[in-house]
């Protein structure tokens, strides 16, 4: 990978810095990093469900107050190089960063002065715009940033935000820098938003087991579901119970995220919640008191079910239904027992769900796929920012069944369910059933910052193994499935693993079936 040209103005000089990286690695990477100038990553999917997949972040920053400085007319030159915009700031005092790169083919620093507010809150932001500023710098899909200056961009920012006196105003700074790289999917989230994303990546959480959310026309948190087995599930909540009250504080106003805080905590403590049941929303005879401990909660993002089937000559099979809601790190393994338990109850033949799965951990997503293939099959191609494409195989891989198999897709199946799919697809796996997918074609990278918050960066753009373009356009399944059922496919549909008259009345999976019929009829399983 090459660095684009550096702005003149900029005091640029071959690095020998010792200071600390912002992040060695991505810690939680909410998908997979394929560099360019890194040959090993060419084949690095195998069988090994532990493998270790990361990213040095080609940036690391100091920090330099003026107390601190040896030389302040050197701090002052400095100052006058970064060009007008902040040189009317020359009073203030003033901070210099270096930002520079770990990488041998980036054996360069970039050293650049700002002004430092006056306002705590606000100067810690000033430090998460230059991570993040060098981030999307190095590793941004784009190289010319949407045709912009980039490192203008820089200083611009930091003159809007010097004025500043909140933190909330700062960040919204950053965003409103992000938002002219014209890609959605390149974002900061802040450090609560963040911890409920890892609660959705990790699959663990330490709680007591409720989705809520608030009511479009009252603003009231509900209860949207219990994790069966859960605290909150032995306590007696259900569905659609509605809470009035955690530990003594009512939640008038309180969005859903700021309850579910309130509701986490360290296991072993207990938390007291006040809930109006959803059979007489309007007594006050209906509301009660209960106290809930909290413990570790593991999410899966695994539902799975045997379907009876019979066959058009009259046999009688059994058909593994399993529904993949989120690739959280988790998911291969989740897959791999149901899929082993289904195995030993002699099921024939699989349907795959994928709806409504907006994608998640693209490790997780290349796991799954693994399952189900044989050999040193392609699962993705990716294309970095400098338009080299590289493929991503499997090694030897062996999967668990090579029973047919049907894939499920909709407009809501996005990112790693896509890749998922034409995985599948294009390696003649599986048959696509449902409606053309969402068309999310780019992958993330997410960096936890120094104050918590998170940067998501769009590093590069994937193609099928077929080689087609998903990005915008989606996938077209091989055979289209109407929407009217008796009840929609979404998370609620296997609440009940002995729903399987749900199931049946999904028109989607009907179809599905009748693909696996013409399958088993014909042989056409790989």
């Amino acid at each position: 990978m090459v660095m684009e040209a550096l702005r003149p103005n900029l005091d640029l000089k071959p690095t020998h810095c010792t200071c600390t990286p912002i992040l060695t690695e991505f810690p939680r990477p909410t998908s997979l990093l394929f560099p360019s100038h890194n040959p090993r990553f060419s084949s690095l999917i195998n069988r090994q469900r532990s493998k270790k997949w990361s990213w040095r972040v080609p940036t690391c920053a100091w920090y330099q107050s003026d107390s601190d400085s040896k030389s302040q007319p050197q701090q002052q030159q400095l100052m006058t190089s970064i060009g007008k915009g902040l040189f009317g700031f020359a009073a203030a005092a003033t901070a210099l960063v270096s930002v520079c790169c770990d990488s041998p083919a980036l054996a360069e620093s970039l050293t650049v002065a700002f002004p430092v507010s006056r306002a705590q809150e606000v100067n810690t932001v000033q430090r998460t715009l230059v991570e993040a500023w060098g981030l999307i710098r190095e590793t941004f899909i784009d190289p010319t940033f949407n045709h912009q200056d980039w490192d203008s961009k820089l200083q611009q920012t930091m003159v809007e935000m010097f004025p500043l006196r909140s933190s909330d105003a700062a960040y919204t700074k950053i965003s409103a820098m992000l938002s002219t790289l014209g890609d959605p999917f390149t974002r900061i989230i802040s450090p609560k938003e963040y911890q409920t994303f890892r609660i959705g990546s990790d699959g663990n959480l330490q709680g007591v087991g409720l989705f809520i959310n608030a009511e479009p026309r009252t603003g009231h948190l509900v209860v949207l579901s219990c994790v069966d087995s859960s605290p909150a599930a032995r306590a007696g909540i259900h569905e659609g119970d509605e809470l009035i009250e955690i530990n003594g504080e009512r939640l008038d106003g309180v969005d859903s995220e700021a309850a579910a805080q309130k509701l986490r905590g360290r296991a072993g403590t207990t938390v007291t919640v006040k809930v109006q049941s959803s059979k007489d929303l309007g007594s006050d005879s209906s509301i009660r008191e209960v106290k809930i401990p909290r413990e570790y909660i593991k999410l899966s993002p695994i539902s799975s079910a045997i379907i009876p089937h019979r066959t058009a000559d009259g046999h009688l099979t059994k058909t593994g239904y399993v529904k993949l809601s989120a690739f959280s790190q988790t998911a291969a393994a989740d897959m791999e027992n149901a899929i082993q338990e289904m195995e030993s109850q002699d099921v024939r033949a699989y349907i795959l769900d994928l709806r409504n799965n907006p994608g998640g951990l693209v490790k997780a997503g290349l796991d799954v796929a693994q399952i189900w293939l044989d050999g040193d099959e392609t699962l993705v191609n990716t294309i970095d920012r400098d338009g080299n494409m590289l493929p991503i195989n499997m090694v030897n891989g062996h999967a668990m069944t090579h029973d047919p198999l049907v894939v499920l897709v909709n407009e809501g199946s996005a990112s790693a369910s896509e890749i998922l799919a034409g995985a599948l697809h294009d390696n003649g796996r599986a048959i696509l059933v449902g409606h053309k997918t969402f068309g999310k074609g780019k992958i993330q990278s997410v960096t936890e910052l120094h104050d918590g918050s998170a940067l998501f960066v769009t590093v590069a753009k994937y193609l099928s193994p077929a080689l087609h373009d998903i990005d915008q356009v989606g996938i077209t399944p091989d055979v289209q499935c109407t929407t009217d059922m008796l009840n929609s496919p979404k998370d609620s549909l296997l609440k009940d693993k002995s729903s399987i008259s749900s199931l049946e009345a999904d028109s989607c999976i009907m179809v599905a079936e009748h693909e696996l019929d013409i399958q088993q009829s014909i042989g056409t399983a790989s």
